[in-house]
This record gives C-alpha cells, structure tokens and sequence, in this order.
C-alpha cells in the first residue's frame, strides 16, 4: 500500500463530493489528458467509486493500480495503457 503513496500522477481529478457516475465520467475525462504510460488520480468521496473505477478501468484497457485511504476520500491510481 506504502508504495502507492509514493505516486507521482501526472494529472489529479478531485471529483470529491461528487455521487457516481460522476467520478467514472471524471476518470474518463481525465484520462485523455496523460500520456500513454502516465497515471491518472481520481479522488473520491463515493463509496460506490472504489467498486466501479476499477470495472471501467479493466474494460477501456487500462491498469488499476489500486487505492488507497485518505481522510474522508479515497485516492486511485490508473495508469493509461493506450
């Protein structure tokens, strides 16, 4: 787990407060704007999204790298496979 924390996203989508599928669409959002083999952050207060993100990341083609824990959110890790 330590070793998601030492992440350095290239692009960080706060999408805290918002209920699903607006985190997911945030994601999708997001993702265009790493590179191939970059990552991606999504910050989530949705508890739905821990569930969910990983699914859409599996089906677009993409690594989920995991999550981790914060105060009041949650932090996932995509990185862009294509």
């Amino acid at each position: 787990m330590s070793e998601l924390n030492q992440i350095k996203p290239a692009v960080v989508i706060d999408a805290r407060g918002s209920a699903c599928p607006g985190p997911i669409l945030e994601a999708k959002k997001g993702i265009r704007k790493v590179k191939v083999g970059e990552i991606l952050e999504v910050r989530s207060s949705d508890e739905g999204t821990k569930h969910d993100l990983p699914i859409w990341v599996k089906r677009s083609g993409h690594e989920f790298l995991g999550m981790v824990e914060a105060e009041g959110y949650t932090r996932l890790f995509i990185k862009r496979m294509k």
